[in-house]
């Protein structure tokens, strides 16, 4: 019986890739049902003999309570955006600078789905986890959902590889998506807006039987790690990937330059809207891996890449009013209420007016009939007013002199352009502080989402951000919509919250300018929350990649009186940030402060001082009082002299190249 489930297995995997992924069946839908039931009839009468890469599995399982989280062991990056050709010859140019090279890459063209991307992971040739991309870090536990995804192999070819971690696109094409929404018009439920809320949707439900029964696709368009595969370019990788039976876009093409590349991306823009499925550009990569691990990556997105986008699709609507919301700084942000309008697929009722600026710029008013589009086919946005329809009674766009919320004269510092409510007290303020505070961007407490924030704001039990840790039980088990299991969430939820990491606490916290990567840079640096409440701005400018604004801002933040009380309730209510443990001392640049001046011929500057980085230094902006060390390669300039001035050790770039490779030590 045994053996016959082998040999069941193995024809329902080469029938399933042949239909799915060739798109060349060679039984009848029929016939591969009896094979199924089958499987399923031996199955059930011996469950011991059931494995996790068994066709069975696709059908769904038990239905879930919740997603769990699943950190990548690699970041899913996001990709920057080029529209035009301009942009990707400017991308190329960024490449060759960076590599100190005018030998031109090679590239893979790749269509963009409107998809789902997620990360599939198998052990020893065996799925055994799939995740969402999430932010990029963190994702969600999907692999049930996943299984049932027809396209995507549970077991590979080859079992020689014990990990294996996979990414690709879920998508449903438009004729699957227009049979969902008729199946769903006809039960009465709700239609999807577009296939790729179908597709998101359908892989974030709970009971994966639900999942099973979407028409969902898939195709693979790399992997984590390359190294993994043995292969040496992307090309080499999608091929890799398609002997292990994942299916690879029939339109991803190999280009030897970048205007192959600019010619690919017009023939993709004039075919789009023959395919079956849906895509929003194509994605550029530099083909050989040993650039791509030169190159490496920005705070956010890898530098040997680009997305390039198609126009955004356009279309009129008229503006019935604006609304001026109030954000966590402060900042005034016009919204346009639209009569509502489809734009390539999305109802579109709404759109951001920016600033003051932007309205006077393209002179919009009230009742005024205007072109929008959904940038790079996301964000919705006026591009003008269409003045040869405006009535004689339509009224000009005006920011308000007071804040909307609190009434407190609005000011424009000079040189911005944003308006802001400087009434430190603004609730509007206060609130959006604590969401942001409580959210995934900050300390992402369990059991405080945004609608509980605002609930417990309204009944006055938090306004400020350590009364989130004062919160008692006996307050919120009462209250409307809550009970006894979700208040002991919360307050599970806020003592988790305390010993928050210090990069995560600062990004919580709001101070302008320190985002995610201001935040992680001064963590770095300053190990602690006590060590960073005294910096001083000069310091924080030493500190190699943090600007000036961001470094007044960081000082004026924490000289604040009403800051510095804050940060005395977080200490009594037991709010205290992990400190970051310092560079292991045996780097080969533990301690040291280095500044490069000059030409460098062996790699470029950016390169090196990305080396730095990596061997426990760090990068000086100037020859300043920290300085240890001046790398000087060919014509040095004013850097050099200064240097030799102050008694600094002064190397050559070889000598540096030297001791990173272990020739002697840093003395």
């Amino acid at each position: 019986m045994e053996r016959r489930l082998q040999e069941l297995r193995r024809l329902l995997d080469e029938h399933s890739h042949r239909y799915y992924v060739l798109d060349d069946p060679l039984i009848s839908d029929g016939e591969y049902d009896r094979l199924f039931q089958e499987l399923l009839a031996i199955e059930k009468e011996y469950p011991h003999l059931v494995t996790a890469d068994s066709p069975s599995q696709r059908v769904g399982g038990a239905a879930l309570d919740k997603f769990v989280q699943v950190e990548h062991r690699i970041p899913m990056l996001s990709l920057e955006n080029a529209f035009d050709d301009q942009d990707l010859f400017d991308f190329e140019d960024c490449l060759l600078r960076y590599l100190l090279t005018e030998k031109k890459p090679d590239y893979m063209a790749e269509p963009k789905l409107d998809g789902l991307a997620v990360e599939l992971v198998y052990e020893d040739g065996i799925l055994v986890q799939g995740s969402t991309r999430g932010d990029g870090t963190v994702g969600e536990d999907i692999s049930a959902q996943l299984r049932t995804v027809s396209a995507i192999p549970l077991r590979l070819k080859r079992l020689d590889i014990s990990r294996l971690e996979v990414r690709g696109e879920v998508f449903m094409d438009r004729e699957g998506f227009e049979a969902l929404n008729r199946w769903r018009a006809k039960v009465g439920e709700p239609l999807f807006a577009n296939p790729r809320n179908a597709a998101a949707g359908s892989l974030r439900q709970l009971d994966p039987k639900i999942t099973a029964r979407r028409p969902l696709r898939f195709f693979v368009y790399g992997v984590a790690s390359p190294v993994d595969t043995g292969c040496k370019t992307q090309q080499e990788v999608l091929e890799f990937l398609a002997d292990q039976a994942f299916p690879v876009n029939p339109e991803i093409v190999h280009c030897p330059d970048i205007h192959r590349v600019i010619r690919r991306f017009s023939e993709l823009s004039d075919l789009r809207h023959e395919l079956s499925y849906e895509i929003d550009g194509m994605v550029v990569k530099v083909n050989d891996f040993v650039l791509q691990e030169r190159l490496g990556v920005k705070a956010r997105a890898p530098r040997w890449a680009i997305a390039c986008k198609f126009p955004a699709v356009q279309a009129t609507s008229k503006i019935l009013e604006v609304h001026f919301q109030v954000g966590r700084t402060g900042a005034i942000t016009p919204v346009a209420i639209l009569e509502p309008v489809d734009v390539g697929g999305v109802m579109v009722s709404r759109a951001t007016l920016h600033n003051g600026d932007e309205i006077s710029r393209k002179d919009l008013h009230i009742g005024d009939t205007v072109l929008i589009q959904r940038a790079g086919d996301v964000i919705p946005e006026i591009v003008k007013a269409v003045p040869e329809k405006r009535q004689h009674s339509a009224v000009p766009v005006r920011i308000p002199d007071d804040c909307p919320v609190c009434s407190h004269p609005l000011q424009k510092p000079e040189g911005e352009a944003v308006t802001r409510c400087v009434n430190p007290y603004c609730p509007a303020q206060r609130l959006r502080s604590l969401v942001h505070f409580c959210s995934k961007a900050g300390l992402d407490i369990d059991g405080l989402g945004k609608k509980s924030v605002e609930q417990l704001f309204t009944e006055g039990l938090i306004k400020d951000l350590p009364d989130i840790f004062s919160l008692r039980h006996e307050d919120i088990a009462g209250l409307d919509g809550w009970g006894e299991k979700s208040a002991e969430k919360l307050l599970l939820g806020t003592m988790a919250a305390k010993t928050p990491l210090l990069a995560r606490f600062l990004a919580a916290l709001g101070i302008r300018y320190v985002g995610e990567v201001t935040a992680e840079l001064l963590e770095r640096s300053y190990q602690s929350l006590e060590k960073l409440q005294s910096v001083t701005r000069e310091e924080l400018l030493e500190v190699e990649g943090l600007g000036e604004q961001a470094a007044n801002s960081i000082v004026d933040y924490f000289s604040d009186p009403a800051v510095q009380e804050m940060m005395r309730k977080f200490h009594r209510v037991g709010v205290h940030p992990l400190e970051v443990a310092g560079k292991e001392e045996n780097l080969p640049l533990s301690g040291e402060v280095l500044l490069f001046t000059g030409t460098l011929k062996k790699i470029s500057r950016t390169e090196a001082k990305k080396l730095v980085k990596e061997n426990g230094g760090q990068i000086a902006s100037g020859i300043t009082r920290k300085l240890t060390c001046l790398v000087v390669g060919e014509k040095p300039g004013s850097k050099l002299k200064k240097a030799q001035q102050q008694g600094k050790k002064i190397i050559t770039e070889d000598e540096f190249l030297e001791i990173l490779n272990g020739g002697r030590g840093f003395s």
